[in-house]
């Protein structure tokens, strides 16, 4: 991604520009699946210390362009959502975790199971992680 495309995509969701939240953007759309804070340092060259990407982190996910994915690593990976690269996906999806391999799948047409809350709760969001043996370790 071009960087007049990259700082046209923060203008979108109506984000400040900086030059960590550039690079941490052209992290996700040069590096397919999922990425983690390590390998964007990584990527920016540690220009930016880990809570600037940190930070840039959480407000692409509270805006809701990247989201978190879990790992049987117990470390956070991320994934931009496929919806803002032109695919056809569900923003909010289930998660499948391989035991065997440790691959984090997203099921993008398996719709979320609608939960019946007790009077007086009010849900923000729903996880779903099913965990067990994808088909290429089946």
């Amino acid at each position: 991604m071009a960087e007049s495309a990259t700082i046209d995509f923060l203008k979108k969701f109506g984000l400040h520009i900086t030059n960590a939240r550039c690079m941490v953007l052209m992290a996700f759309f040069e590096k397919p699946g999922f990425i983690t804070q390590r390998e964007i340092c990584i990527y920016t060259n540690a220009a930016f210390d880990r809570v600037t990407i940190y930070r840039t982190l959480e407000l692409f996910v509270e805006k809701g362009i990247i989201h978190n994915i879990p790992s049987m690593d117990n470390i956070i990976h991320y994934s931009i959502m496929r919806s803002l690269q032109g695919a056809d996906c569900y923003q909010h999806h289930l998660h499948f975790l391989c035991d065997a391999c440790g691959k984090t799948i997203c099921l993008e047409t398996v719709p979320i199971p609608s939960m019946q809350l007790p009077p007086g709760f009010s849900g923000k969001e729903t996880e779903v992680i099913i965990k067990g043996t994808c088909k290429n370790c089946n």
